[in-house]
């Protein structure tokens, strides 16, 4: 009986154990790497992974773009939350990713508001974080981005995406990108540090000419860079693909002045070339046009010309130095106006980008082009080699051009090579740029190309307490945009029988001041002149918007106009104004409708009570972005 008693616990301890084995084993089959609340689908590489989300990640700066379907640069986490796979607790979560949408409809959900936005090259749809039968996910997830990730539970990110490609020797190149955020992105400009040039180059010969334009005024003078041999070195000749899952309409605008001379014009159809094989030209990918510029811009060849890198490269050598002046800014609206055209290749859904290479600095003014040429969704890097010295500085047309003619001037959009001869080792960093979609965000969108007038009803039938709710109500919307000098701008009207401006679009250019500004706004009280108030508007707002900026008016008030609203109303129409009007509890639907763009549904609308205008805010924005999307490009 002892020897039957010892040989059943033998085997009920072998059971447990096994049992034990099988419990570890199933759970790191079914471990999870955990995400942040601000990581991006488009940052993993993986195509279908199953992640646990953390706590907190309902929050209103971890955006989310489009329903069901999301927008790959929406938070991960966020959009579970938004569909309601998890909720604020977090949880595991199935993500796939799908082709990429015409257009993205925001919705509000589960606590979460999500936006609207136009086509996006990538999707991604969000589920259950349950395993399927055959299926093996990866227990660590790969990311494009340089910089890793914070990982818990002792997870490390794979090594090739914590590297940067090796730079050539005696220059080292750093690029140093913080965790994203949503509204603000701060880079650290790569500037490279002077090296000696290589032995095989011999010394150039610098001397000055004095470069003499058409018009009235003289240009500054312009190095002649050197006139010796066309001979590159051997340490710029070459550069393997380094962009993946990339997909740009890239437009190098080249410079071919003069003052470049002609071994600097070579080296630059070498740069131009190993771009072209880090990019790893395809139809399905990135396509490439050169622009040459000197007097006047002209098109070497566009997007659709070259579908392959080798076709593309041949093509670059042939390419024969214009010569004249350095007239950037022309080139730039040349581009604007023509390049990115659907006949020259523009397929829609790659976000458009603009390279310029400036030799020392350009003979006209930029500033001006290229807003233009931002509001019209074009992305605008600068590369500036051998700038001016001390001495030249006063020669230069318009100082700190750079800074003028980039979207952000955090050091992202533009990198200074000091010497020519340096210019090789800026291609990986230049290319891992162009092909981060998720900073591109220079492009317009609904959320980053208006100026939004509110005219906001202070007359004495409003009351202290309304009149608060009513600026809750702005601010609202207002926090749905970005908002900046070269994106959406807000001014603010308040009328009773008189009007005054509250401030204009380009009083202030954060989305922070912005709100400080709403909350600082003083109830009037008075009568209710709505006709006169939105002639008061178009004179004191609209008159001054920027060129290529859609005009968005909405107009609160709480009771029928002292005057004719109709006449006002129709020549701000006429005049471009996409004009939304919010009634509350006595006001005239018949003037609602004659204040709204047509059509009415869909621009006026109307509530009982005060409290309950919080309700329109999302309707008003998929509105405003519906709208966006459904216009030409321009």
């Amino acid at each position: 009986m002892k020897v039957i008693a010892m040989v059943l616990a033998f085997l009920l301890n072998c059971t447990f154990a096994n049992k034990e084995v099988a419990k570890k084993n199933k759970k790191s089959k079914l471990y999870a790497p955990q995400i942040e609340c601000d990581i991006k689908a488009a940052r993993i590489m993986n195509p279908e992974f199953i992640a646990k989300c953390p706590p907190g990640c309902q929050d209103a700066k971890y955006r989310v773009y489009g329903t069901d379907i999301y927008a790959s640069f929406s938070s991960v986490c966020g959009a579970a939350i938004h569909s309601g796979i998890i909720d604020k607790s977090g949880g595991k979560i199935l993500v796939q990713k799908v082709s990429g949408q015409s257009g993205y409809k925001g919705s509000y959900s589960n606590g979460i508001r999500s936006l609207s936005l136009p086509r996006w090259r990538e999707s991604f749809i969000v589920s259950e974080g349950k395993p399927k039968k055959g299926v093996q996910y990866p227990s660590i997830l790969d990311y494009s981005s340089v910089k890793s990730p914070s990982v818990k539970g002792g997870t490390s990110l794979r090594r090739e995406y914590l590297t940067t490609a090796s730079p050539l020797p005696d220059t080292q190149i750093v690029t140093s990108i913080p965790k994203p955020t949503i509204m603000t992105r701060e880079f650290v400009s790569t500037t490279l540090k002077p090296t000696a040039l290589p032995t095989t180059v011999p010394t150039t010969v610098t001397t000055k000419v004095m470069m003499v334009a058409t018009s009235k005024h003289q240009h500054a003078m312009h190095k002649v860079r050197d006139i010796g041999s066309s001979h590159v070195h051997p340490a710029y000749s070459s550069v393997e693909a380094v962009a993946s899952n990339c997909k740009v309409d890239l437009s190098f605008l080249i410079d071919g002045s003069w003052s470049i001379g002609k071994r600097r014009f070579q080296i630059q159809k070498q740069f131009l070339k190993n771009v072209a094989q880090a990019l790893d030209i395809g139809v399905a990918g990135p396509l490439m046009g050169i622009i040459q510029y000197g007097d006047e811009p002209s098109t070497e060849f566009n997007l659709k010309t070259y579908s392959n890198s080798k076709d593309l490269k041949n093509a670059i050598e042939k390419i024969l130095q214009k010569g004249g002046l350095s007239n950037v800014g022309r080139a730039l609206s040349f581009v604007n106006k023509n390049f990115f055209d659907d006949s020259n290749g523009n397929r829609g859904g790659a976000p458009n980008v603009a390279i310029v290479m400036v030799d020392g600095w350009p003979t006209d003014k930029v500033e001006e082009a290229s807003r233009l040429a931002r509001e019209s969704g074009i992305n605008i890097f600068f590369v500036t080699i051998e700038g001016p010295d001390e001495n030249e500085k006063q020669n230069v047309i318009e100082p700190n051009f750079v800074d003028k003619a980039v979207c952000r001037t955090n050091g992202y959009y533009s990198i200074n090579v000091p010497s020519w001869f340096s210019l090789h080792k800026i291609v990986q960093p230049l290319v891992k740029r162009v092909c981060d979609s998720d900073r591109l965000m220079c492009s317009k969108t609904c959320i980053n190309s208006a100026d939004i007038g509110f005219v906001i009803d202070g007359s004495s039938s409003v009351g202290t307490g309304n009149f608060r709710t009513i600026l809750q109500f702005v601010a609202n919307i207002s926090k749905e945009f970005e908002i900046s000098d070269t994106d959406t701008r807000i001014g603010a009207v308040q009328y009773t029988y008189e009007q005054r401006l509250e401030f204009s679009f380009d009083k202030y250019s954060t989305k922070q001041d912005v709100l400080n500004a709403i909350k600082r706004i003083n109830y009037w009280s008075g009568g209710t002149s709505t006709g006169a108030a939105i002639n008061y508007a178009f004179e004191q707002l609209f008159s001054k918007s920027k060129p290529n900026k859609r005009k968005i008016m909405i107009l609160i008030t709480d009771g029928r106009s002292y005057d004719d609203v109709r006449g006002p109303a129709t020549a701000a129409h006429h005049n471009g104004i996409i004009a939304y009007s919010i009634g509350i509890a006595w006001a005239a639907q018949d003037e609602l409708e004659a204040i709204a763009t047509d059509p009415d549904r869909e621009h006026s609308f109307f509530v009982d009570e005060f409290d309950s205008l919080y309700r329109f805010v999302p309707r008003i924005i998929q509105n405003i972005c519906t709208e966006f999307n459904s216009q030409p490009r321009n």
